[in-house]
């Protein structure tokens, strides 16, 4: 399918509407789902990097408790 202009090839025969909001909605729920896993992953690594400086604490205070 080739267009004669620019406008033509927005307007797809009339669909265009149609055709860009369905592009459109796909690219943000995709990005949308890569920054809501991004996010979770930061999450937990700082939650997992509390935990591990909370078990290392406990341990040393425990190691002191036992001298």
């Amino acid at each position: 399918m080739s267009f004669d202009s620019f406008a033509e090839f927005l307007a797809m025969g009339g669909h265009g509407l149609y055709v860009w909001l369905a592009y459109g909605s796909t690219i943000t729920v995709v990005l949308a789902n890569v920054l809501s896993v991004r996010l979770a992953r930061k999450r937990f690594l700082r939650e997992a990097q509390a935990l591990v400086r909370r078990n290392e604490t406990a341990q040393a205070a425990a190691t002191d408790a036992n001298l």
